[in-house]
């Protein structure tokens, strides 16, 4: 939440990367009274009314001559032509600190590897239900630049590393991002590409803390030695996840202390499958309650979940199937079956990632009735569980594992596809997957 919303009357703003949040941030620039020039390498970028497009190609003078530089996710801050405008003293923030200066509601944010959308998700549910005026968005759904000019009293916000590598506080127009509350969930290898190490990974996420008062609060897992170090060179009062003050999960409750309203948050009629889906939600209870709501306002019975996240989409003939389709890691996979009972089988396969430690699964997966190895990464997670003195199950696609287990599975079995790998090598990304999953097993004899 910021002050004085800036003004940006006359001012030259250049929005870099027409993708949603570009146009977005775009939008809401012509709306403040900004003369706005967008650009994207792409020729068919989408044109935004009142803006000059420059399409297909990046101009450096529109850069280093602009007063405010408002920049997509997508776009590394190490771009040559953004360096050059830090260079020349413009101003450039990303489109989250864009939007946020505009914004009169308090932020709650979420970050991590695994779970953030999910847990944004249930937050917003929360607070929702409590009655409040909620947007919910950021990476997930629609760009905050969509919160600004509405009647809210809370945005709830999912936060990437990427919207971090531009948090704004460094110009005069763009104080800076800075929710009354933000969480970690956790720091896995991830987009390492972009960042380089995992502690410059962390940092980024741990930039979310930066421009915190003394009442704000810093949300960390209280075991990840790495967040706890990079957290602590910023400001922001520490909860921990796991930890006290923080929030704990016990069987039939949540357990929150060091918020104004301490207590137990029962857990009855909440039914996301997984123990991992409780710690998503005490996660979004505790800053539910850092952004000010009281225990008697969080409403958890029947609060649903993302698609493809740990969703039950059917029961055939005793036996449950489970999406888990956005487990593109080997980080996720592991907390959706360490979150699953011993009469499961588990799917995974699909197009490995670089560097996956599949070994990891092999403890936890002992427990569980088997796996079902598919895909174009399936022979090499076979291999790797079978050097473990597992024996999983070779199919050699999605359909054919569906099939295996139409016959394998008997009733009171769950059958959970998190697979550990992304979906390129037969879909176009982790959603069509859920979708083709679904269909298959809708398609089961009842």
């Amino acid at each position: 939440m910021s002050g004085a919303v800036p003004d940006l009357r006359g001012a030259r703003v250049l929005v870099v990367g027409m993708a949603r949040s570009g146009v977005a941030a775009a939008e809401l620039a012509v709306r403040q009274g900004a003369r706005v020039t967008c650009t994207d390498l792409r020729p068919d970028a989408p044109v935004v009314a009142g803006t000059e497009p420059v399409y297909g190609t990046h101009r450096r003078e529109d850069f280093v001559g602009a007063d405010l530089i408002v920049v997509s996710p997508g776009v590394p801050a190490r771009q040559p032509d953004l360096q050059a405008a830090i260079a020349a003293g413009v101003e450039v923030v990303g489109e989250l600190a864009f939007a946020a200066a505009h914004l009169t509601a308090p932020i709650l944010a979420v970050s991590g590897t695994n779970g953030k959308s999910t847990t944004t998700h249930l937050l917003g549910q929360l607070c929702e239900r409590a009655g409040l005026r909620t947007f919910t968005g950021g990476n997930i759904g629609d760009p905050l630049s969509l919160a600004a000019g509405r009647d809210l009293e809370m945005c709830v916000v999912e936060v990437s590393s990427y919207q971090m590598e531009l948090p704004g506080g460094a110009g005069p127009r763009i104080p800076g991002f800075r929710p009354r509350a933000a969480a970690i969930l956790n720091l896995t290898p991830d987009h390492l590409e972009r960042h380089g190490t995992m502690d410059s990974y962390g940092a980024h996420k741990c930039r979310m803390f930066a421009r915190m008062g003394p009442e704000d609060h810093a949300i960390l897992p209280c075991d990840d030695a790495r967040l706890i170090r990079l957290g602590s060179l910023l400001p922001g009062r520490r909860l921990w996840l796991g930890g006290s003050p923080g929030v704990n999960v016990l069987p039939d409750r949540l357990v929150v202390d060091g918020v104004h309203d301490p207590g137990d948050v029962l857990l009855d009629g909440f039914d996301l499958p997984g123990s991992h889906n409780r710690e998503n939600l005490a996660c979004a209870v505790l800053l539910a309650l850092c952004g000010g709501l009281w225990r008697h306002d969080l409403l958890v019975a029947g609060i649903v979940g993302l698609p493809h996240r740990m969703e039950r989409v059917a029961v055939r003939r005793g036996v449950t199937w489970i999406d888990d389709s956005k487990a593109t890691n080997v980080e996720a996979a592991l907390a959706a079956v360490r979150g699953i009972g011993s009469a499961s089988w588990v799917l995974l396969g699909g197009r490995g990632k670089e560097g996956a430690a599949y070994e990891a699964l092999a403890e936890p997966l002992r427990r569980v009735r088997g796996v079902v190895c598919f895909g174009e990464a399936g022979p090499r997670i076979a291999d790797v569980l079978e050097a473990f003195g597992l024996a999983p199950v070779r199919a050699p696609s999605l359909d054919a594992a569906v099939a295996l287990l139409e016959n394998a599975a008997i009733e009171g079995d769950t059958v959970l596809l998190s697979p550990a790998c992304a979906s390129f090598d037969a879909f176009t990304d982790f959603e069509h997957r859920g979708r083709h999953f679904r269909a298959l097993v809708q398609g089961l004899p009842t």
